[in-house]
């Protein structure tokens, strides 16, 4: 199938079923903020203008309540995910990023349908936080599961559960540009993912289309026509100063939140019900924190919290960021993003009441500010600036806002950086931080290789009929960690791992075979280049993965040792190829001697000639990926990149007093 015909099929699928959840969430939140805040305690939420403006309570009809109502929901949330999927506990699109990163096909169903019931529960009883979480990773989940069925290539996995992400989110806040934008924004801190935004944009409009078949095709706020005033750069770029500080609190304080919640002496079950209850309280005064907070920025933008005290507008951003961290940090579920961009209005709103007594050119409407605040602090701190800039824009219906509050997410993205932080820790810095992106620069002639010349027979093949007892005994005869599982038809339905397996046995003798068969295990195609092998090891823990044929049948097992030697071969017969790696450097590989002073030391204290990146360590057909605090032995094949005038000294150093070695590789000076 063509690359145009491929994606337009999956992004139509994923779409679809992004849309179709964000419908389902957007109802059970609904549902379940009816039932907790307004039936048990008597509270209705104010709502923006896309979902109705309704005005909300004036004021708590049963204040004792709030805080039980939400401890209770906390209580709920807790003992769902801790009892049947611990992975969906916190925010979801961090663990969407991860698998993006790590393991495309390892997003469980059960996780995303507890993720949902979840977060509908923890933000429904008033807990803070967003919407988009348990959106994204339904979307997402959907995703590693086509990755799983349809056995896609590590790299359409990647997309596929990127574009989940992207479409999600895009469908819930009615923003399908900006969510199409996001899945390729948002998976790095410093670069794009390019390959994901085409298949986003047309997944992220199916799934904008279906949400807004059943609720409307309008922006989620409502503000003023905005007219483009060049004095108010400069408030906007106060507002990005500021916004850098907020963002970065709001990280720290939540990952602070996460930290000391682990260490408190009660079971993670009940640690909810503690967070919960501690905002219920938080919001006797400040009733801004509960659910998502979209009513109180609808009154932000359109002035109605004119007369309210100063001294309570200043300090709402920071009773928000207190109250996610409690909410979602504690082990509840549901989005930063949605906070993170309620945080952001509050501050635009307070930069506003502050200046606009005696500031020339702040004029008499926040709504600007509250709007730009919103793009600066989750925009810087999301890394994904210009993502949350299209996204906030949608959400208000106002393009004519992002020219000037570019000046306010630029600084605060620029702020965020230089502290080296972002609310999404499982993002990678850039593309090229990835093993499999510094394994594959170092090895450059694996696209050259064909898996099927490399992989083994299976020493072992388990049916998934098998008692885990039977399977233990297959297992322990081939001599193998792990071996693929099977069904009746032959066809590919999974993994198992040795140790699991006697794990299960020894508790229970006559146990199946079932609950140790992992289902989300990376698979390559018997068809795949040896590039693509390499990322499915490197998804699969750098060990083995399983050859599968076209219609699932296993073929074979792909080692790293595998991979190493016939590398090795292709270096002997190939050389040439490969000293055009570039045309200002030597490719240098060389085995470290015994009297080498390099043994024994990182290779960030190994003075290296100055220009010298190695970028693998072949040890033991091993194959390691090597960072700063990699620890150089004897016997290690460093593949070095390096000037063509440092490779006299380098090959001194690396061989020490034992002269050439006999397996040291040098491609030589480049044309």
């Amino acid at each position: 199938m063509s690359y145009l015909a491929k994606w337009l099929l999956l992004a139509t699928v994923i779409g679809t079923i992004a849309g179709l959840g964000a419908i389902a969430f957007y109802e059970a939140l609904r549902l379940a903020t009816g039932w907790f805040l307004g039936g048990l305690a008597g509270y209705h939420v104010p709502t923006p203008a896309g979902e109705g403006n309704a005005a909300g309570s004036a004021h708590f009809a049963r204040p004792w309540a709030i805080p039980l109502v939400v401890g209770l929901g906390g209580l709920i949330a807790g003992f769902i995910v801790f009892t049947w999927a611990p992975e969906a506990e916190g925010h979801g699109t961090d663990a969407a990023i991860d698998a993006v990163h790590h393991n495309p096909r390892g997003i469980r169903l059960r996780a995303v349908v507890v993720k949902m019931v979840a977060s509908a529960v923890t933000i429904g009883s008033g807990g803070s936080g967003g919407r988009e979480g348990p959106t994204a990773q339904i979307s997402a989940g959907f995703g590693s599961l086509l990755a799983r069925l349809l056995n896609l290539s590590p790299e359409d996995g990647r997309i596929a559960v990127s574009v989940g992400v992207g479409s999600g989110i895009g469908a819930i806040f009615g923003a399908p540009l900006g969510g199409a934008v996001l899945a390729a924004d948002i998976v790095y801190r410093d670069d794009f993912e390019y390959p994901a935004l085409l298949p986003g944009v047309f997944a992220s409009i199916v799934a904008y289309a279906i949400f807004g078949a059943v609720f409307g095709y309008h922006p989620l706020f409502a503000i003023p026509a905005y007219h483009f005033e060049v004095p108010q750069l400069l408030w906007f770029a106060v507002i990005g100063v500021l916004a850098g500080g907020i963002g970065l609190l709001y990280a720290k304080g939540f990952y602070g939140v996460v930290r000391l919640s682990s260490r408190l002496p009660i079971t993670r079950k009940l640690r909810p019900a503690l967070g919960g209850l501690l905002v219920g309280l938080v919001a006797l005064g400040l009733p801004q924190v509960l659910g998502t907070g979209y009513g109180w920025v609808q009154k932000g933008l359109g002035n109605e919290l004119l007369h309210t005290p100063l001294v309570i507008v200043l300090a709402l951003p920071f009773a928000r960021i207190l109250a996610t961290a409690l909410s979602i940090g504690t082990g509840g579920s549901g989005g930063v993003f949605g906070p993170g961009m309620v945080i952001g209005a509050f501050t635009g709103l307070a930069v506003w009441r502050v200046l606009e007594p005696f500031a020339p050119g702040v004029g008499h409407d926040p709504a600007p500010f509250v709007v730009v605040g919103m793009m600066a602090v989750f925009g810087g701190i999301s890394r994904a600036g210009l993502a949350v800039m299209v996204m906030v824009a949608e959400m208000t219906g106002n393009i004519d806002i992002v020219a000037p509050a570019m000046v306010a997410v630029a600084i605060a993205w620029f702020i965020v950086r230089r502290n080296d932080d972002s609310i999404y820790r499982s993002q990678l810095r850039t593309r090229a931080d990835s093993a499999t992106s510094r394994l594959q620069f170092g090895l450059p002639l694996l696209s050259s290789l064909g898996v099927a010349t490399v992989a083994d027979d299976p020493a072992a093949v388990i049916d998934d009929q098998a008692s885990g007892a039977e399977a233990l005994a297959e297992l322990r005869r081939a001599g193998v960690p792990g071996a693929p599982v099977v069904d009746a038809r032959g066809s590919y339905v999974g993994t198992v791992e040795t140790a699991r397996v006697a794990e299960l046995v020894a508790g229970d003798p006559g146990i199946g075979l079932g609950p140790a068969v992992d289902p989300t295990t990376t698979t390559v195609s018997v068809s795949a280049t040896l590039d693509v092998g390499l990322e499915a090891l490197t998804q699969a823990g750098g060990r083995w993965v399983t050859v599968t044929s076209a219609d699932r049948h296993v073929v074979g097992v792909l080692s790293v040792g595998d991979l190493v030697r016939a590398y090795r071969r292709a270096l002997d017969v190939d050389m040439d190829r490969i000293s055009r790696v570039t045309a200002h450097a030597v490719a240098v590989e060389e085995r470290i001697g015994r009297q080498s002073p390099l043994v024994g030391l990182e290779i960030r204290d190994a003075g290296l000639p100055a220009g010298c990146v190695v970028v693998t360590v072949q040890r033991r057909d091993g194959l390691v990926a090597a960072t700063a605090s990699t620890v150089l032995e004897h016997g290690d094949v460093v593949s070095v990149l390096t000037s063509p005038n440092a490779v006299d000294r380098l090959r001194t150093l690396v061989r020490g007093v034992e002269g050439p070695s006999s397996e040291a590789r040098d491609a030589g000076p480049l044309p």
